[in-house]
């Protein structure tokens, strides 16, 4: 007890004053992942979950994600304004502007919680939204001009974390740069992480690859994709230290105790949520 003690004090003392000066939160601490863990992949996103311990992730498309929980949190990211044909509204979004495609100025009314992940009123996103089931938070990364002027636009994507069911779930958004040292912090553990693998609109693959691996996250889901070669070449690009698996479903269960030993890419297919699931 004393040696864990002393490595989270030295972990402390060891990060930026401004990182130490941030909200509490649990995706700071040490992980310690189970072996020989399986995962849970079943259920539709219109059935109940089974325990509060565990989450459903399905791909919906480009880089949204619905993210749901035990209690009915139905999450979103990079929303754009259509799911699918189905009748569900999100009880909260998260959106970038980088482009069109990931986020919509006219989000339905009835979505309690619209994040946006860019400034607003010259001042950077910065979220904290405690719902009991989950805490979602953002740190922000710059972006390119869309223009193609190539300069950078301070604080303009946000990394948007979820913490849920005891898991660190981060969105990479449309990341242009290797975060900085202080960005990392921000971040913390890093559970599962959806990482763009497009190879060019947001980093090229070799930054990415460098991205995943410093982040050490026991699941990583490539997002951004359209075709098949970016995802083989950003597949191809790991080390042996990652496992990779296709399983051919939009969807995953997901809990602490499951989660890997062995860094896995897990490769979800993208599907509009229908009311036949």
């Amino acid at each position: 007890m004393l040696r864990l003690l002393l490595i989270l004090l030295t972990a402390t003392i060891a990060l930026p004053a401004s990182a130490q000066d941030r909200r509490p939160s649990h995706c700071f601490a040490i992980a310690q992942n189970l072996p020989n863990a399986a995962y849970v992949q079943k259920a539709a996103w219109r059935d109940t979950l089974p325990d509060e311990y565990t989450v459903r992730i399905n791909y919906i498309d480009h880089s949204m994600y619905l993210i749901q929980t035990h209690g009915g949190l139905n999450v979103v990211t990079d929303y754009n304004g259509f799911i699918g044909a189905v009748g569900m509204v999100p009880d909260v979004v998260t959106m970038n502007n980088a482009h069109e495609t990931h986020w919509t100025a006219f989000p339905h009314p009835d979505i309690k919680h619209a994040l946006p992940g860019w400034r607003m009123g010259g001042e950077p996103a910065d979220h904290y939204i405690d719902l009991g089931e989950m805490l979602i938070r953002n740190t922000t990364t710059d972006i390119r001009d869309r223009f193609g002027g190539g300069v950078a636009i301070e604080d303009n994507n946000s990394i948007f974390i979820f913490e849920v069911a005891g898991l660190c779930i981060g969105h990479l958004g449309h990341l242009h740069h290797e975060p900085s040292e202080e960005t990392y912090a921000a971040i913390g553990r890093l559970d599962v992480v959806m990482a763009a693998v497009d190879g060019g609109m947001t980093v090229d693959i070799e930054t990415m690859i460098r991205i995943v691996s410093r982040l050490r996250s026991s699941i990583i889901l490539p997002m951004h994709w359209w075709s098949n070669s970016s995802l083989d070449r950003f597949t191809a690009g790991l080390g042996p230290e990652f496992d990779v698996k296709r399983p051919g479903t939009s969807h995953m269960e997901l809990s602490l105790r499951d989660l890997p030993s062995r860094p896995t890419v897990m490769i979800l297919e993208p599907r509009f949520l229908t009311n036949d699931d």
